[in-house]
């Protein structure tokens, strides 16, 4: 039974690292063949290194594993073992497609600019979305921004956005050239927006919240159509003065409008709040990749 269990994991090791890398190809192909040859940046560290090449045509596969190198160095410490050899491992294997990939595309491989920037940020975001989803990353501006939220009170988010801001601004600095600032610009809105989708879209998930006095009716309608489970939790009405059960309910986003369609077809007075979710682990949805 060791023997299987130990199987299984070497192959669920393997399986991940096979999207990770597949996600970073992904990336470092739509930086290379669609947005560096026609000098448009973009953010992270891919961009700062992508800005050294225009001023001098220093390759980026060495800057981006140079630059990740010292911060993960830095930050070994800091953010532990596990997160830093991870981080290493994905900076060791992009800087090799990056090595690959751009002596490839000399010219761009789409003669419109703007349709050239919009696919190579998508291709790029997705390939990011797939890394991350699989239990990698990119390091750069993550490792920064997580050090930072270390030792201040500052988000996350905040930190990426103004890094990204910085790099992507600084390109006007070398390319002198308006366009391509907003171009890069646009790499970086398209890259927040379709990683974002490629990361939570797939596995979008949703929490309901049932008040209703036929909690359990809905309840056993949700189990046996749709085979999908629900917690009940004891509820107090500050304003009738009852008690009643509260129906919670997770589900995915292909569930939404059934479990909507049998809580209204039962109680159409029923009081509903439906939210999104940022992430769910567990049974029946996505397991801890960490």
């Amino acid at each position: 039974m060791g023997n299987k269990l130990t199987a299984k994991k070497v192959f669920e090791e393997i399986k991940s690292y096979f999207f990770i890398f597949l996600g970073l190809a992904l990336f470092t192909f739509g930086w290379s063949a669609f947005l560096t040859p026609y000098e448009v940046s973009g953010g992270g560290v891919a961009g700062a290194a992508s800005i050294l090449y225009f001023a001098t045509k220093f390759p980026i596969g060495i800057t981006t594993f140079v630059l990740n190198a010292i911060l993960i160095a830095i930050a070994w410490k800091v953010l532990g073992t596990k997160f830093c050899v991870n981080s290493l491992i994905c900076t060791v294997v992009m800087s090799g497609f990056f090595a690959l990939f751009q002596p490839m595309f000399p010219q761009p491989i789409v003669d419109d600019m703007f349709m050239s920037v919009i696919i190579g940020s998508a291709l790029a975001a997705c390939g990011i979305g797939m890394t991350i989803n699989w239990g990698g990353n990119t390091g750069g501006i993550d490792i920064i921004a997580l050090m930072i939220g270390k030792y201040r009170n500052i988000s996350y988010g905040r930190v990426s956005l103004f890094a990204n801001i910085v790099i992507v601004g600084s390109s006007y600095f070398v390319l002198h050239d308006v366009q391509k600032l907003v171009y890069s610009f646009v790499v970086l809105i398209v890259s927040i927006i379709v990683s974002d989708l490629v990361i939570d879209g797939y596995r979008q998930t949703y929490q309901f919240m049932v008040f209703s006095q036929k909690s359990h009716e809905i309840a056993q309608n949700i189990n046996t159509k749709l085979h999908r489970g629900a917690t009940f939790l004891k509820g107090y009405g500050s304003y009738n003065q009852q008690e009643s059960d509260v129906l919670l309910i997770v589900a995915h986003r292909t569930d939404k409008g059934d479990i909507t369609r049998i809580i209204k077809e039962i109680d159409p007075t029923a009081f509903i709040t439906i939210s999104k979710t940022a992430s769910v682990f567990g049974k029946n949805f996505d397991n801890i990749k960490i």
